[in-house]
């Protein structure tokens, strides 16, 4: 009988099984376990090219989002240095402000504890490393340059007026600050805080321009990556708040932390404050967001430099050297702290006392200040007399 085709089918499978010493079942799966590592390196490889693609065109993204938010983050904002300029009308002004042989010029200084510079033009520069004491100045000048009175008492009448609503320049301040980046639902006192960014700069960078800048730049990136642009807008404008807080012991984390729980802010801006400088990790996209647009606004080209940092601390540590001693009012340094001038209470330093104090401030100077070249100290020892006439 003629075999079948099913017949020879299956000798030649009885054959191979017997050549390959495996059963059918056996090199069915052999076979299956070949296809799937062939499709397993396949899969592999294309998941790495994918992957690759990936990189490129998020690298390529996250390049395009950094530019248009770099692009939102410009302000119109400004703040001074170290120095602030007074327009004044005319000549006939500028002479009235220096006074009889600099009498009231120098008693501008005093008072405002600036240096007034003058030159040829219709301008009047006050220079000072302490922007609170410029802005007082500023005001203060801007003030007499109108006032027909100006004399050495009226100079410290003016001043001194300045000097105690420095409140309401902190508050109109802040309220530029926080309306620049669109916020309007802020306290009072918290605005007024925020106003102290005017007058503070890290590694030479205002914070005023660097919390506008950083927080446009934030809230540009919350809004191509749809995070809450809110908590990022509130969160940006606090991030920097405890650098302005004095009073309390800690970083300006912690202290920046401690504000935002007194005024209740919310849970995520209170963690984009303490996770700003990776010292926790990230809880949010919000507070990534935020770490990102610091770091942009604060390692762009020109942002920040070292010197101007230094120059102020070492400015502040004259100061408070020449400042330590009994019977000083005030210590003022000028000059890149080349020259400090000492006001002492008559009362407590006689004329004699005022060359040793001098000697003896020279002498702690150079022991502990850090400086180039020279200093001179100037003690300033004044006496008054003043009488009020009767009512009638």
């Amino acid at each position: 009988m003629a075999k079948t085709t099913d017949d020879i089918r299956e000798e030649l499978i009885a054959k191979l099984e017997k050549v390959s010493g495996l059963s059918r079942e056996e090199a069915k799966n052999e076979l299956l376990n070949e296809l799937q590592k062939d499709l397993t390196a396949d899969m592999a490889k294309r998941i790495r090219n994918a992957e690759d693609r990936i990189k490129l065109d998020s690298q390529a993204k996250a390049r395009e989002i950094l530019v248009d938010a770099m692009k939102h983050g410009a302000t119109n904002y400004t703040a001074e240095y170290t120095i602030s300029t007074v327009s004044v009308p005319n000549e006939e002004t500028k002479g009235r402000i220096i006074g009889r042989e600099g009498r009231n010029i120098r008693a501008f200084e005093r008072a405002a504890q600036v240096e007034i510079e003058l030159d040829e033009t219709n301008e009047i520069r006050i220079s000072s490393f302490d922007s609170i004491r410029r802005e007082i100045a500023r005001r203060a000048l801007e003030i007499l340059v109108k006032d027909t009175r100006i004399q050495p008492s009226r100079i410290e009448e003016v001043v001194d007026e300045v000097r105690k609503s420095m409140d309401d320049v902190l508050l109109e301040e802040g309220k530029k600050i926080v309306e620049e980046v669109g916020e309007f639902n802020l306290p009072i006192e918290l605005i007024r805080m925020i106003g102290k960014f005017k007058f503070r700069t890290s590694y030479g960078q205002n914070l005023a321009l660097h919390t506008i800048e950083e927080t446009k730049i934030a809230m540009s990136i919350a809004r191509e990556l749809g995070a809450e642009v809110e908590v990022v807008r509130l969160g940006g404008l606090m991030h920097d708040i405890g650098k302005v807080v004095t009073d309390d012991e800690g970083t300006h984390i912690q202290k920046g932390v401690e504000v935002a729980k007194r005024f209740g802010l919310p849970k995520k801006v209170v963690n984009i404050i303490a996770e700003h400088h990776e010292d926790r990790p990230f809880s949010s996209l919000e507070s990534v967001i935020v770490w990102v647009a610091d770091a942009v606004s604060g390692s762009r080209p020109g942002a920040r430099y070292e010197p101007h940092e230094n120059y102020v601390k070492r400015m502040s540590a004259i100061e408070d050297i020449a400042g330590n001693f009994s019977g000083v009012m005030s210590a003022i340094a000028f000059q890149a702290g080349r020259d400090v001038r000492v006001v002492v209470n008559p009362n407590e330093v006689d004329d004699d006392a005022m060359t040793v104090l001098a000697h003896d401030i020279a002498k702690r100077l150079e022991k502990e200040a850090e400086y180039a070249g020279q200093i001179k100290v100037t003690i300033l020892r004044e006496t008054r007399a003043t009488a009020t006439t009767a009512a009638h």
